[in-house]
């Protein structure tokens, strides 16, 4: 039995001018249908249907809810996870929903929630979930278009400081924590993308060859260290699951501070491998992308992932090879590190030969994220002659990478091989919904750097930046 104020019912009747309530008042069930349903479409179904299931659990029927052990059990709502994970401090790793999913849910909806379940949990049969909006958001996110524009203006800014001198390579340190890093001039051109039918280890999704046209851009001289990366991963700040700061304030801080940062991770993310020097590992390509945001707010200058056209075109740096440096994989263990050479481990950046553009571990040492959506049947829509061809993602997975990393064969670290993310990245993380920012099981993964000498519009901006941003 409970109290809910709509709810009792009371039976009245008039004697005498007196009113009398009745002795056995009738308490009104939870109305599913009203009062449940919409909870469960506003706040669970986006992340728990469907194709959509963070942690293998669907909400859309009842019949997949029976199927989830503990996720709803009638009559215990302490045992039903359905409402425990909805009623934890909303401090609290585990919160459903999180805080940037609308987290936590109002009182009244938690006791509803509750009362619902004690009741026995009524779900009429042949009743499908779909979701509906949610009502906006009481704390928005200092990180939105505005600070976008704000960005996009220092940069226009320090472009027009900088003047229209020929492009350079550079060694530069991030302004907040002198970490150093390096910056390769490109030179813009045409190159043949993708590999000829008869390459060895060669996969269908990377052809038909196509002749692409790219513009000039700068690409790190190697990938993105724990140097650089760590010290925007690891900040001492609480944040919420969003990566926006809980202390956030407009008067006090300043706009690097309002880009979204990892939440503090609950592993060790090198996982003994190295740090100091050796590539960044395991974030998503979220955390890849917040990270060049990060960087080019500091420095005035606009960063991001490469695309896949940029990236293999900086890889075979005008060769047109299996690999940078010839066909033959048996001088590999010069160039990269590998299945065969790396000990089971990223090893240093840098240690192996470059190749002729001066660019380090593009074959290998660890796989690296390119900006676009993986379609297997990329090569078949490139039409010759594209200009920087991109294709836009529009869905979390698959993100594609390229390179190869360190526990790969030889094949996979071929310039035209291609890779597509899977949710099995994630598949240790015990957080539910899965994290924005790390990949537990992909520890051969990382970044680089590209800086592309055209400066895009701000709205171009906030798409490369968060890509994968409420994705699923």
């Amino acid at each position: 039995m409970r109290l809910h104020g709509s709810r009792i019912v009371l039976i009245a009747t008039l004697a005498a001018s007196v009113c009398v309530l009745s002795a056995s008042p009738v308490w009104a069930a939870v109305d599913f249908a009203r009062e449940i349903q919409p909870i469960l479409e506003m706040y669970c179904v986006s992340c728990h249907s469907g194709d959509h299931t963070d942690g293998e659990i669907d909400l859309s029927t009842i019949e997949k809810v029976r199927g989830s052990e503990g996720l709803l059990v009638p009559g215990k709502p302490e045992e039903s996870s359905l409402y425990t994970l909805v009623a934890v401090e909303k401090d609290a790793p585990q919160l459903m929903p999180p805080a940037d999913q609308g987290g936590p849910l109002k009182t009244e909806s938690i006791d509803l929630l509750k009362t619902w379940i004690a009741e026995g949990a009524t779900w009429p049969e042949g009743v499908t979930l779909k979701v509906r909006p949610k009502p906006p958001a009481e704390i928005p996110s200092p990180d939105d278009m505005e600070l976008v524009k704000r960005i996009h203006a220092k940069i226009v800014a320090q472009a027009q400081a900088d003047g229209d001198g020929a492009m350079e390579s550079y060694e530069a340190e991030v302004p907040e924590t002198a970490a150093p890093y390096a910056m390769v001039a490109v030179a813009g051109g045409k190159f043949v993308m993708g590999s000829p039918a008869d390459e060895a280890g060669r996969g269908e999704e990377e052809g038909p060859q196509v002749e692409v046209e790219i513009a000039p851009f700068w690409i790190g001289k190697h990938e993105v260290t724990w140097d650089e990366y760590e010290p925007f991963m690891i900040t001492g700040i609480e944040r919420l699951k969003n990566g926006m700061r809980k202390d956030f304030d407009p008067a006090v801080h300043t706009d690097v501070d309002a880009v979204s940062q990892p939440t503090t991770p609950y592993v060790e993310m090198s996982f003994g491998m190295g740090q100091y020097g050796y590539p960044a590992i395991s974030m998503t390509q979220h955390g890849a992308n917040k990270y060049c945001q990060w960087l080019s707010a500091q420095t005035g200058h606009f960063y991001r992932l490469p695309t896949e056209a940029e990236w293999e075109y900086a890889c075979r740096a005008g060769t047109k090879t299996a690999y940078s440096f010839g066909d033959d994989p048996a001088v590999l263990d010069n160039y990269a590190w590998h299945a065969g050479n790396s000990e089971e481990k990223y090893q240093l950046v840098g240690q192996k030969e470059p190749n002729p553009w001066g660019l380090y571990d593009m074959h290998g040492n660890v796989a690296e994220w390119t900006a676009d959506q993986f379609d297997p049947n990329y090569f078949k829509q490139l039409k010759p002659g594209a200009a920087n061809p991109f294709v836009k993602p529009t869905t979390l997975y698959p993100r594609s990478a390229r390179g190869g990393g360190w526990a790969d064969g030889p094949e996979r670290l071929r310039a035209a091989a291609r890779l597509g993310s899977e949710a099995d990245w994630q598949e240790q993380d015990p957080q539910l919904p899965k994290s924005q920012w790390y990949l537990t099981d992909a520890p051969w993964l990382g970044f680089r750097l590209v800086r592309p000498k055209e400066i895009p519009s701000a709205e171009e901006m906030y798409f490369y930046w968060n890509s994968s941003s409420n994705k699923r």
